[in-house]
């Protein structure tokens, strides 16, 4: 090994142990890509907003996009990214990222170069065919201009002549919205999935209960479900099956104190959603039997029932669903956690359940994004659609 090997192979391993001390925060299972990729000063910045306190979710997509920003940076220029970055730079990256696939057929050299495209994929860092969508633009052009913020510099991303690129570039590229998750995850799905975890088995008695509450207490998403802890958990007393007889059967409560979310703070009165009926069932029962004290409800089991310490991940819950939806005979790819999340408003608005209330619950802060669903669910009932059969 030459000496500039070996001291590029020691400085990966000082950023490696450096992103070490984020590892509840990062994903470390990439935590040695992300040190090849990351200068010491992405490094030394990304500890700095995890010291001052920015939410989990909002590092742990800031870290990404940071680490993409570096390796298209490499693979455009042959250099990290400079700070501040010249608006020229910034202009290359929309040229590269939003394009006009109808241009793209007449001329091979729009849009993103061959051989930076073909560096990217080599670093399995773009998987994209196409333009990328204007919304994974914007956020990565909004997190490289709150690092220019967090770095005390000028940022270039907000002048007049970028942000009229943007707009044009995402005029010519447009691309159609994806949903997170194809199919909605809706009541009868739903009940498919919870017919998978009859069994005894501890896995069977987390994943129920990860399921019913996620969906129950308005569509949680992976993230949240992943970080509970049992300290935000409240036993409430019990409240009757129907709101409007007090002498109808009583149901067990729970009320769960959402803290930080992705746009709620720790401190908001309204994050704070409630369980009722057999949800809070599941959820003590697996809770009794992981005997679970303090700290993550939901954790990883092995092949031997050992329940570990640490919390789920994100990931893990996504693939909890997908692995439910394999074994109910759906389609895993037509299906992501998220699903839970669109499933839950899609039933509320089949059931009549009014748009603010289904709200209070999904806290969602966007009628426009919430009423979608509710718009949905009110065309595939009406008659607007049915008028040729």
């Amino acid at each position: 090994m030459t000496s500039t090997s070996l001291l590029s192979a020691e400085t990966e391993t000082r950023r490696a142990l450096q992103l070490d001390a984020l590892a509840g925060i990062l994903p470390m299972d990439r935590r040695d890509k992300l040190a090849t990729i990351l200068t010491d000063d992405d490094v030394a910045t990304l500890r700095h907003l995890a010291r001052e306190g920015m939410g989990e979710n909002s590092l742990r997509a800031l870290a990404s996009d940071l680490a993409y920003l570096e390796a298209w940076s490499l693979a455009s220029t042959g250099s990290p990214l400079p700070w501040p970055a010249p608006e020229e730079l910034v202009l290359k990256f929309v040229a590269h990222h939003l394009w006009d696939p109808a241009r793209r057929s007449e001329d091979a050299a729009h849009g993103m170069p061959a051989e930076v495209e073909a560096a990217m994929r080599a670093g399995d860092h773009l998987r994209a065919e196409g333009p990328h969508a204007s919304s994974t633009v914007k956020r990565r052009l909004a997190h490289w201009a709150t690092l220019h913020r967090w770095k005390g510099l000028e940022s270039p991303l907000g002048t007049p002549a970028l942000r009229t690129s943007v707009r044009l570039a995402v005029r010519a590229s447009a691309k159609a919205r994806r949903r997170k998750s194809k199919r909605a995850v809706t009541r009868d799905v739903l009940d498919r999935l919870i017919a998978t975890c009859q069994s005894d088995r501890l896995a069977d008695t987390r994943d129920l209960a990860i399921l019913l509450l996620a969906f129950a207490s308005g569509g949680r998403r992976r993230s949240e479900v992943a970080r509970l802890r049992l300290e935000q958990l409240s036993d409430e007393a019990d409240v009757p099956l129907d709101p409007d007889d007090p002498n109808s059967p009583r149901l067990p409560c729970i009320a769960i104190a959402l803290g930080r979310t992705k746009i709620g703070q720790a401190d908001d009165d309204d994050s704070r959603v409630l369980l009722i009926g057999s949800p809070v069932a599941a959820l003590r029962e697996w809770i009794e039997r992981a005997d679970i004290k303090k700290g993550a409800v939901f954790r990883a089991i092995d092949r031997w029932e050992a329940i570990d310490d640490r919390a789920l991940t994100p990931q893990a819950v996504n693939l909890i669903l997908k692995r439910r939806c394999t074994i109910a005979g759906l389609d895993p790819v037509e299906f992501s956690a998220h699903g839970l999340r669109s499933g839950y408003l899609t039933e509320a608005a089949r059931n009549g359940v009014a748009l603010p209330a289904a709200m209070r619950q999904s806290q969602h802060r966007s009628v426009q994004q919430a009423a979608r669903y509710y718009n949905e669910a009110d065309q595939a009932l009406g008659k607007a659609a049915r008028l040729a059969i």
